[in-house]
Parts: C-alpha cells; structure tokens; sequence
C-alpha cells in the first residue's frame, strides 16, 4: 500500500505542477490589473463546488473500483473524501497562508457550511455518478486544475492592492502544496485505505 501510494504521489506531480504554472500566471495577472480581483470571489465559489463534484467521483470511483463497494460506505468514503480534503485543500491551506504572509482580507470560506445549500448536494451527486459508473482517470486531471484555481481565488480574495515579491515567490509554493498533497490524498490514499484488493 505504502508503495503503491508513493507512487501515485509522484505520478501525480506532473499534474499539480502543471496546475500550479496556470495558477500562477492568472495570479501575476490579477496583480498588474487589480480591477480583476473582484471577480476572485465569484471564481472561487463557481469553482469550489465543481471541485467537490469532481473530488467525489473520482474518490468514490477510485473506492468502487478497488473494492466493489456496497452503496453506504461508497457514500460515507465519498463524502468524507471529497468535502473534507476539498475543504481542506481549497479553504483552509490557503486560510493558513494567507494568515502566514499577512494577506489583509482573511476569510476562511468554508463551503460546506457557507453554501451547505450547494456544496453537500453536488458531493452526493458526485459519488452516485461514481457508484454506478466508476471512473478515475479524466476527473482527477480536471480535479487538479480545479482545486489549484480554487485555492488561487481563495488566496487572491485575501489580498490587497499592493503584493510584495515575498508574496508573489510563496503563493505559488503554498499552492502547489495546497493540492498536491490533498487532492492526491482524497483521490488515491483515503479510498484505498478501506479496500481489501491488493491490486
């Protein structure tokens, strides 16, 4: 499992690099035409919940296809998986950094809880699409440039007009850590801590 997992983590580095670059060149935008970070807000709230959808088909399926799981605990792994590291990676990561560099706007944005309204429906809506078509290898792509976009507007919500150079050399290192490590933890070792299947 160990092996499998490092793996997977390096496997995954292309990905969250690739995000990170993107992410990245939209924050040097938003800095040299800071009309744009007004549109940070609405970014982040249309992209968090299309995360947490994509977070829960790929957890869920990556569950279903490793263990063939019964409906109730793909539910429970999916869920768990999607919403909690999805908040983890795309609130409070990013909370934390902006708290470590100073960022004058903090907010926590925690979704689940904020739009419980939106968040929670499309989570479920991602495991069932998972349980009855298990599939992990288009979704986790597009969940890692999600989750880095949405960490990126949660970070840019938080600055103010002026980015010192410290600033702009640290956000894209807390971004990448921001999603490597949890996305690969919801998508790859969290379901598979509860499947029996060596393979």
């Amino acid at each position: 499992m160990l092996k499998t997992i490092t793996r997977e983590l390096k496997h995954h580095v292309p990905f969250t690099l690739v995000g990170t670059f993107t992410g990245s060149m939209i924050m040097l935008l938003f800095v040299y035409v800071p009309s744009l970070k007004a549109v940070s807000e609405p970014l982040f709230w249309g992209l968090h919940p299309m995360h947490v959808l994509l977070s829960a088909v790929v957890t869920a399926g990556m569950y279903r296809l490793h263990s063939k799981g019964r409906l109730l605990p793909t539910i429970v792994i999916g869920y768990l998986g999607s919403i909690g590291i999805a908040t983890i990676s795309d609130s409070l990561i990013p909370y934390v950094t902006e708290w470590m560099l100073g960022l004058p706007h903090l907010h926590a944005h925690v979704g689940f809880i904020e739009k419980w309204w939106l968040v929670n429906p499309l989570a479920v809506a991602g495991i069932l699409i998972a349980y009855f078509h298990p599939t992990t290898r288009f979704p986790h792509a597009g969940h890692v440039l999600l989750s880095t976009w949405a960490s990126l507007f949660h970070m840019t919500m938080a600055m103010g007009e002026q980015v010192d150079a410290q600033t702009m050399l640290l956000l894209p290192v807390f971004l990448f850590i921001a999603v490597w490590v949890p996305c690969c933890t919801s998508d790859i070792v969290f379901p598979l801590l509860f499947t029996r299947r060596k393979d």
